[in-house]
């Protein structure tokens, strides 16, 4: 099977172009105009159907059919950067201030980019590909937008499937694993309402500043103290606002943190437990808390039968041996999981090299740049899934 992938090599300097284009004029959420046009013209160039504005303006999906069969997969990639300043200094830097390619949607763009040029020239699979080119993954909950804007109601897949680079993992490389694979991600507020005063006075004051203190040690053991140890869960306080004046006890203070969780039970279980605590710490401290938790994505859970199929796929490209089809769950997030509680599917990783001091850096870092050199597997990757799902028989 690496011819395959050597075919796809063929198309990387194009891949290169592209990717390196998006990279030098990221786009971040539901504003990625110019990178949906070069992925429009693209597929249409290569005779692909182009159907525009789902998910907002900037959301395209590219249709291919092939052969007689009534079935249909869609295949994910997504489009937003990151608001985040770029300290690279290679040619293809951002050339937008304060916004960069630091995921690797560059990649993944330019990598569904090529797996459809290739198949449309050369298809051998029957029955009908939905190319999904997503905006807003990043915090803007595309996919769901997608999905309420009537994704699947008019591209019936019958599964989805999606891949995201991974530095850490070596090049050449795949991981995957049935059932929760990333977390969902909730937001959790709390206001905590005191009375103001003096610093001098704190006995003619009711201390909200103290009151956070103690919600924000609570939530630091709500995860080792109630949440089972052999389930996974995150609290992160990452906010705490109070006065500005160090003489001052303010009337109220406001603190965030971040929530991840891969059981509902576990998101349902957290978010209690950080109620109560953020109201009984402060009713401790004679003030008053107003506790909001916000959703956001949910979890990323891989469907066991499009999983089998993915390792399969994946073990064709580049053996078995650079499968590792049971890793550990991720608490980072991945909004593909709304695609996934809709309609049965897989999301697989793919190794973009290493990290620290043998090479490049973690996603999400200034310094972050999608490895080149894994823009033929990932292609073949697509392509060899096509044909492996939707077989000429």
């Amino acid at each position: 099977m690496d011819d395959l992938i050597e075919e796809l090599r063929r198309l990387a300097p194009d891949m290169q172009a592209w990717r390196h284009d998006i990279h030098a004029h990221p786009e971040t959420a539901y504003e990625e105009a110019r990178t949906a046009d070069l992925v429009a013209g693209e597929l249409a160039g290569a005779g692909i159907e182009v159907h525009r504005g789902i998910g907002g303006e900037t959301g395209l999906v590219g249709v291919l059919r092939a052969g007689s069969a009534n079935r249909a997969i869609g295949l994910r990639a997504d489009l937003d950067a990151l608001n985040l300043q770029e300290l690279n200094d290679f040619a293809h830097r951002s050339t937008h201030h304060g916004k960069m390619h630091a995921c690797g949607h560059d990649g993944h763009t330019a990598m569904l980019l090529g797996a459809a040029k290739h198949l449309a020239a050369s298809p051998r699979f029957d029955g009908t590909l939905y190319f999904i080119f997503q905006p807003a993954e990043e915090g803007g909950h595309g996919a769901k937008r997608m999905i309420e804007e009537g994704l699947f109601e008019r591209f019936p897949c019958e599964s989805v499937f999606g891949m995201h680079n991974m530095p850490g993992y070596e090049i050449g490389t795949f991981a995957v694993r049935k059932g929760p694979l990333m977390a969902a991600v909730d937001a959790a507020f709390v206001t905590v309402n005191g009375i103001g005063g003096h610093g001098a006075f704190p006995h003619l004051a009711r201390d909200p500043v103290l009151a956070g203190a103690r919600i924000v040690e609570g939530w630091n053991s709500v995860v080792s103290r109630r949440v089972n140890p052999l389930d996974s869960a995150v609290v992160s306080v990452t906010q705490f606002e109070a006065s500005r004046a160090i003489n001052v006890i303010p009337d109220s203070v406001t603190l965030a943190a971040t929530v991840r969780t891969l059981r509902s039970e576990t998101q349902e279980l957290v978010e209690r437990l950080l109620g109560e605590m953020a109201r009984g710490c402060a009713e401790a401290q004679g003030c008053t808390a107003d506790f909001r938790f916000v959703r956001g994505d949910v979890a990323t859970v891989n469907h066991a039968e499009e999983t089998d199929v993915c390792v399969q796929v994946a073990a064709k490209l580049v053996g078995a041996e650079r499968v590792s089809a049971d890793i550990a769950p991720i608490m980072g997030s991945e909004d593909f999981g709304w695609m996934l509680a809709e309609k049965p599917g897989c999301y697989i990783l793919l190794g973009n090299g290493a990290v620290g001091e043998a090479g490049g850096c973690m996603v999400h870092n200034p310094h972050y740049d999608f490895n080149d050199e894994i823009l033929p597997i990932g292609a073949a990757y697509w392509v060899e899934l096509a044909r492996t799902v939707l077989p000429v028989r």
